[in-house]
């Protein structure tokens, strides 16, 4: 039902996004997919997520990258980001942090 939250995972790898979005509908969540940062914004100009569940590395347009765009967009300003990586360096979570994610995790 569309009164279920709505999450927006972004991520290149097509077994992430499945194995994602399976995990996230059986806690009750709705889901919408995009392979990468561009296609990302397209989806947000069609529909607000609760949160966006993004990696940082894609083709095209990466995770940093999306969410530059996203902290720069007054309306999107606000939405919740958080970067799930393999990229568990201090670098990348303190670069995911100066641009405004609200959280960092790494992937298992």
């Amino acid at each position: 039902p569309a009164s279920l939250p709505l999450v927006l995972v972004v991520d290149d790898s097509i077994t992430v996004r499945r194995v994602t979005q399976r995990l996230l509908q059986r806690e009750g969540y709705r889901v919408a997919l995009a392979a990468d940062g561009l296609q990302a914004m397209e989806r947000l100009a069609e529909e607000r997520p609760t949160l966006v569940l993004s990696d940082i590395e894609m083709p095209r347009m990466d995770g940093f990258d999306l969410l530059r765009n996203i902290r720069a967009d007054e309306a999107l300003r606000d939405l919740p980001v958080v970067m799930i990586t393999s990229r568990i360096a201090q670098k990348h979570r303190e670069m995911a942090r100066q641009l405004g994610a609200n959280h960092y995790l790494g992937k298992p």
